[in-house]
């Protein structure tokens, strides 16, 4: 990935839970960089990290949870050490956010005008109610949704799974973000709201030229809005580079399993391949690479000794052993 203009730029992320039953280790160590109007996709199966390592971005990592490590910079500010008012500031109107339960996320007991009407106040102040009003229809009929004006003195209630997930994308955007990070933004929809939600999402970027992040475990929709791709396992970037480079030349074995995993329409008959064994255990990590347990390419090195990340020629990268010179060798590294 291109890192000459940054717009926000994460170094040697570390965020551990401190539960009764020890320290959970959920981001251990990665690093990542957004450019101005990219799209990021964020990978991995449940637990890999993707989510708390968005949720450090915009400062929702609360007790038990904390940064232990690391630094998180947007347009050259550093976010954790920010003051709270700048923090305020920073959420909702540099970096906003969409979760993939909007049911969960709007409040049921005000309108969806009251809510939009917030989010405006959060980024313009106290403007006039007519200003408001107008502003809100604008985001409304944005984000594709009919009869706006109708709409506002509705209730959360009243909306349907696609409409409340439209809603809250219309209140993300009140600030008007630099940053979107969408979180399983179509995780509770059905398919074709899915694909609804999706192309709103391309078509609001193409517009507002905003970066977005866009966390979810779902290959398929990464190839389809993706300009990177991050793959997240056990806490840790496991491997990075383009769509092209991510689809057409996976490098890690987990990246590989998953796109193995991924149906094919145009073979008849063909079966999904499952990755064998259970996800790693963040209570108990290993010492060497976190997939060594499930992989099939496993070696000795790889069980004991955490691999360097590997950088082929166009920026692609993957942590693993396999990418050794002495590995593509045909001889075990032993290290």
């Amino acid at each position: 990935m291109n890192n000459n203009n940054k717009l926000l730029e994460i170094k040697d992320l570390e965020v551990s839970f401190f539960t009764p039953a020890g320290e959970v280790k959920a981001v251990n160590g990665i690093s990542y960089s957004l450019e101005p109007g990219k799209v990021l996709g964020i990978v991995g199966e449940s637990g890999s990290g993707k989510s708390v390592s968005s949720y450090s971005i915009i400062g929702l990592i609360d007790k038990p949870g904390k940064i232990i490590g690391g630094s998180i910079t947007f347009e050259g500010k550093d976010i954790p050490t920010m003051t709270k008012s700048e923090k305020l500031k920073f959420a909702g109107n540099d970096v906003a956010m969409i979760f993939q339960d909007p049911m969960t996320s709007l409040n049921p007991v005000f309108t969806i005008g009251n809510q939009i009407a917030e989010s405006i106040r959060h980024k313009y102040g106290n403007l006039k109610k007519e200003e408001i009003k107008k502003r809100s229809i604008e985001l409304l009929s944005l984000v594709g949704i009919n009869e706006p004006e109708r709409r506002l003195s509705q209730y959360p209630h009243e909306f349907s799974g696609g409409m409340r997930q439209r809603a809250m994308i219309a209140m993300a955007l009140a600030g008007s973000p630099k940053i979107l990070i969408a979180d399983e933004p179509t995780t509770a929809l059905d398919v074709t709201i899915q694909a609804q939600i999706l192309e709103l999402l391309k078509d609001i970027q193409k517009k507002t030229g905003m970066a977005i992040v866009l966390i979810t475990h779902d290959l398929g929709i990464v190839a389809d809005m993706a300009d990177d791709i991050i793959v997240m396992y056990g806490g840790k970037i496991v491997e990075q580079g383009t769509v092209y480079n991510i689809f057409h030349n996976p490098l890690h074995p987990y990246t590989k399993g998953l796109i193995r995993s991924l149906p094919d329409l145009n073979t008849k008959g063909s079966k999904l391949i499952p990755i064998p064994g259970n996800p790693i255990d963040l209570l108990h990590l290993p010492k060497g690479c976190p997939f060594a347990p499930r992989c099939e390419y496993c070696m000795k090195v790889c069980i004991n000794h955490m691999p360097a990340n590997y950088e082929e020629a166009d920026g692609h990268t993957a942590l693993c052993w396999l990418l050794d010179e002495r590995a593509k060798a045909n001889v075990e590294v032993t290290k």
